[in-house]
């Protein structure tokens, strides 16, 4: 029997033998589950038809639910007794609350980043500052950058439990319907606040560092509260 995933453009095929990690397959699909949820193709608050699923991915339920299980310790899925799956929905003050730690957490990175990266781990942070200010009339692919510009800083401060908590607190914060850099304007504010906070690492500042960062975040918790 042939299992397929289909993911973008391409098909992901697996045989159903002793080759085939149980573990393997509903990490599959819990990544397409999860893409979905990321792309809108699964609204937040949603209920998830897991049939309707089933049957898109040519698998069985027993996967998916192990996937769904998954999704439901990120936080990205509510299980509901009775009533099945549910695409976990956000409210204000768990975005509120979301953007805080992110402040605390990333404001920290930052400052350990503007103390000791080296001259070429701030060039590849400045290349990914470039990648924006190039791409500020692209907000998907400026949403992608600012992504790889925030983790790729977390990277660099080397604490991979904090990287690990802000990993899980960014999967969160794409559940939220009014993301900040949704308003119109934002993209533009997000990029100058970008382009500041380089200026502060290359210059080794670390208190401008972690200000800016904090800044960075406050205003981005205004702008997804309009």
């Amino acid at each position: 029997m042939n299992i397929a995933l289909q993911q973008g453009s391409s098909t992901v095929h697996a045989e159903a033998d002793t080759s085939l990690a149980p573990r393997a397959l509903y990490q599959q699909v819990a990544e397409r589950v999860r893409e979905q949820i990321f792309n809108r193709e699964l609204e937040p608050g949603s209920w998830i038809d897991e049939q309707r699923l089933a049957a898109e991915y040519g698998i069985s339920r027993t996967p998916l639910r192990e996937a769904l299980k998954v999704l439901a310790v990120e936080g990205l899925v509510t299980m509901k007794v009775r009533r099945g799956a549910y695409v976990t929905e956000m409210s204000a003050q768990d975005v509120t609350q979301v953007y805080r730690l992110l402040a605390l957490l990333e404001s920290d990175a930052a400052a350990e980043v503007a103390e000791k990266a080296s001259a070429a781990d701030l060039a590849e942070l400045q290349t990914l500052h470039d990648q924006l200010e190039a791409q500020v009339g692209q907000r998907d692919q400026f949403f992608a950058t600012n992504e790889r510009f925030h983790m790729h800083l977390l990277a660099l401060g080397g604490n991979r439990w904090r990287g690990q908590i802000v990993t899980d607190l960014r999967k969160m914060m794409k559940l939220n319907r009014h993301h900040s850099l949704f308003r119109q304007g934002r993209l533009a504010e997000s990029l100058a606040e970008h382009r500041a906070l380089m200026q502060a690492l290359l210059a080794r500042d670390t208190e401008a560092a972690a200000r800016l960062m904090k800044c960075h975040f406050e205003n981005g918790l205004a702008a997804a509260s309009d």
